[in-house]
């Protein structure tokens, strides 16, 4: 289905842009009168240069449904963290690295993008490619290209794109 571009509300730009500002003052931990106003300046430039090139409408579920999803990918991150530390402290140093072809069900771009970098947050395994619904991915250890293979990661991020309409 093809898309068609409309342009944002002036109410929408500035609060997307206050958004931005907001992130902005977190990341940057400065509040000296220069950093603020390149903040601001930056903030208001990158929401207008995307007003009016995509049609994006805030998706509310959406969205509180992938902010529910970062406390478990949060948790398997910490999961394969400790096994990889495991690993690398063990004096054999027991690794059998592998890539691994994953054919995905996924049938949403932002879906297949968010598998991608979730496994490539998980330490062990990175997202080497994608091509439409197919990963490869490089695991260290067969533990880890187990979690890849048994699409758990797959199966979360398919509850949440689950009432979204197909684009690929």
């Amino acid at each position: 289905m093809a898309t068609r571009s409309r342009p944002i509300s002036s109410k929408f730009l500035f609060l997307k842009a206050l958004v931005l500002f907001v992130f902005w003052i977190l990341l940057s931990a400065s509040f000296e009168w220069i950093h603020l106003g390149l903040g601001l300046i930056f903030s208001f430039a990158v929401a207008w240069g995307n007003a009016g090139h995509a049609s994006f409408v805030p998706k509310f579920r959406l969205w509180s449904k992938i902010l529910l999803y970062f406390p478990w990918l949060f948790y398997k991150i910490v999961k394969s963290s400790l096994h990889l530390s495991k690993l690398i402290l063990h004096p054999a140093l027991p690794i059998a690295p592998q890539l691994i072809s994953v054919e995905s069900k996924l049938n949403h771009h932002a879906a297949v993008v968010l598998l991608g970098n979730s496994i490539t947050l998980t330490p062990g395994t990175i997202t080497a490619e994608v091509n439409r619904n197919k990963l490869i991915v490089h695991a260290l250890d067969n533990v880890l290209s187990k979690d890849i293979k048994n699409k758990q990661i797959e199966s979360k991020i398919s509850e949440i794109f689950r009432d979204q309409e197909p684009d690929l």
